[in-house]
């Protein structure tokens, strides 16, 4: 059975990409792919499709654009209080939940 890494961003987190021909391009998350490590950022790393008509089920043929997966370790998050892509850091509130903080300026990531 293969282990999977803990993945620390979530699905509608604002990411900022570090890496790649993206780069300084940010965005809201849209899917998480645990298996992969991979996350699909919207309006990053779009690619063309080209799609057939198919009258039955009412789809237009043409060049479609949408958004492809990119690597977990080329996005940062994005810190909604510092405005600032930054590391991920845990706290354990009183009530012994865990909630991610940014390591920037200490204030919570998760709403």
């Amino acid at each position: 059975m293969a282990e999977t890494n803990v993945i620390q961003i979530r699905k509608n987190d604002q990411v900022k990409v570090i890496a790649g021909k993206d780069l300084g391009r940010s965005g809201r998350v849209l899917k998480v792919l645990r298996e992969k490590n991979r996350v699909v950022v919207e309006g990053v790393c779009m690619l063309k499709k080209h799609t057939k008509a198919n009258p039955s089920k009412n789809l237009k043929g043409g060049i479609v654009e949408r958004e492809a997966p990119i690597h977990i370790s080329n996005v940062m998050i994005v810190c909604g209080s510092c405005g600032k892509a930054t590391r991920i850091g845990h706290s354990l509130m009183t009530d012994g939940k865990k909630i991610r903080i940014c390591r920037s300026c200490g204030t919570s990531l998760d709403k």
